[in-house]
C-alpha cells in the first residue's frame, strides 16, 4: 500500500456505495431479463466505476473499491460466478435478524418494505447449491479488475480494494454430505476470485457478516456456537492460504441497518475467531452506538504485531453526519490502546449493500460522512504525531 501508516491514519471505508442510475436502470432490465444491449451496459459499468472512483478521492478517501457497481448485492453477484446453484424465488429460508423482527414486528413489516431486500431492483430469490460448486466467473471478475486500475489512472492497484464474499455467505446446501464439506468447496471456487484479486495487485476484502449472526442464533447450543464460529474460520484460512496477511482485509458486521439492533453479537463474543482469520486488517463496526462502548474491549486483548484494526468511525445506519471532532477522538481512542500505526478510520459498512435506487443513507449525506471523515483522520494525525 503506498499511502503511508507510519506518518498518518488513513481513510477507507467498506465497499459498497450507491450505484449511478444509468448502471442502476440498465442493471434492473437485465436481472428482469429484458433485453440490453451488452456495449451499453459495460460502458455504463465502466463509467459509473470511474466516477465513484472520483468521488472517494474527492471526498478524502485513500484506500477505494470501485463501490461494487457492477454487483446486484455484495453476496448475490456469486449467481453469475459460481456453478452447482439455482435461484428458488419463494423458498424458505431462516431469517438472519429473527430475533429484532420478533421483538419488533410492526417497526420491521414497514422496513423490509423499503429497505434491503425490499429496496432491491428486484427480489432477491435465496441460491441452493444443487450440483458440485465451480469457479466460472472469471470474464465477469476480470471486467471488474479493470475497470477499476483504469479508473485509479495513475495511482497503484494497491490503494484499492476489492471485496468478495465470504464462502459462508453464498447460498444454502441441498448437495453436498455436510455443511463442513460444502463450506470448503465453496471456499475451494471461491479461492480463484480472491487470488486473481491480489494477483492484479489490489487488496482482497472478505466479506463475512454471517460470523456475527452465528453468536445469536437462538438454535445453537455454546457448543455448536463455538464449532460453527471455527468452521468460518477454518473454511476462510483454507481459501485464502498462501496470500500475504497483509494483502487481505476482514469484514465484519451485524447486517441491520437502521433499526433497534438490540439482539446483535458483542464484538467480545467473536473478535478472538475474527483474530484467527489470516488476515492483516480487521474491519468491524464501532460507531454504531449500539458498540461504541466496545473500544474498551482492546484494553485486554491484544492484536498481533503488523495487524491493522478499520474501526467504523463513521457509521451507515443513520444520515446524521458525524462530527469530525468526535471521528478524531474515536481514532485517538483506538491508537492509544493498540498503537498509532495500526489503525485506519473506515465506515461501519456498506452504504448500499444491494443494488437500489433508494439507499437509506442519502448519498449526498454519505459523502459528507466520508470528509468528515478525512477532517478527522486529519485531526487525529496532528494529535497523534505531535
Amino acid at each position: 500500500m503506498t499511502a503511508d501508516r507510519t506518518q498518518r491514519i488513513l481513510t477507507t471505508h467498506v465497499g459498497s456505495l450507491p450505484r449511478p442510475v444509468t448502471v442502476l436502470d440498465r442493471m434492473k432490465a437485465k436481472l428482469k431479463g429484458e433485453p440490453v444491449d451488452a456495449a451499453e451496459y459495460e460502458a455504463a459499468i465502466r463509467a459509473g466505476v470511474a466516477e465513484i472512483v472520483a468521488q472517494q478521492r474527492a471526498n478524502g478517501v485513500d484506500v477505494v473499491s470501485d463501490g461494487e457497481t457492477s454487483k446486484p448485492g455484495f453476496f448475490t453477484y456469486v449467481s453469475e460466478r459460481l456453478e452447482g446453484f439455482e435461484a428458488r424465488p419463494g423458498a424458505g429460508t431462516a431469517h438472519p435478524f429473527a430475533a429484532e423482527v420478533n421483538a419488533f414486528p410492526e417497526y420491521y413489516a414497514e422496513y423490509f418494505k423499503r429497505a434491503m431486500y425490499g429496496g432491491t431492483l428486484v427480489p432477491v430469490a435465496p441460491m441452493f447449491c444443487v450440483g458440485p460448486v465451480r469457479y466460472r466467473g472469471e470474464s465477469a471478475l476480470q471486467r471488474d479488475l479493470d475497470n477499476l486500475k483504469a479508473a485509479l489512472g495513475d495511482k497503484p492497484a494497491s490503494e484499492a480494494f476489492v471485496p468478495a464474499v465470504a464462502p459462508a455467505g453464498v447460498g444454502t446446501n441441498a448437495y453436498y454430505q455436510s455443511e463442513e464439506e460444502y463450506l470448503h468447496a465453496v471456499g475451494s471456487a471461491l479461492r480463484t476470485e480472491y487470488q486473481t484479486i491480489v494477483d492484479a495487485g489490489f487488496i482482497l476484502q472478505v466479506d463475512d457478516p454471517f460470523l456475527a449472526d452465528v453468536f445469536v442464533d437462538a438454535s445453537l447450543t455454546p457448543e455448536q456456537i463455538a464449532k460453527k464460529a471455527s468452521l468460518h474460520v477454518e473454511v476462510i484460512n483454507a481459501a485464502i492460504a498462501g496470500i500475504p496477511a497483509e494483502k487481505v482485509r476482514l469484514h465484519v458486521c451485524y447486517g441491520i441497518n437502521e433499526g433497534p439492533r438490540i439482539h446483535e453479537a458483542a464484538l467480545g463474543d467473536y473478535v478472538d475467531y475474527m483474530l484467527r482469520v489470516d488476515a492483516g486488517y480487521y474491519s468491524f463496526e464501532a460507531a454504531n452506538c449500539r458498540h461504541e462502548h466496545e473500544y474498551h474491549l482492546w484494553e485486554d486483548v491484544k492484536l498481533p504485531p503488523g495487524k491493522v484494526i478499520l474501526p467504523g468511525v463513521i457509521t451507515h445506519a443513520s444520515n446524521i453526519v458525524e462530527h469530525h471532532e468526535l471521528i478524531a477522538e474515536r481514532l485517538v481512542r483506538f491508537a492509544n490502546l493498540v498503537g498509532r500505526e495500526q489503525v485506519m478510520a473506515s465506515a461501519d459498512c456498506g452504504f448500499s449493500s444491494q443494488a437500489c435506487y433508494h439507499t437509506e443513507v442519502h448519498p449526498t449525506v454519505m459523502w459528507a460522512k466520508f470528509r468528515s471523515m478525512a477532517e478527522g483522520a486529519r485531526l487525529a494525525s496532528q494529535r497523534l504525531w505531535k
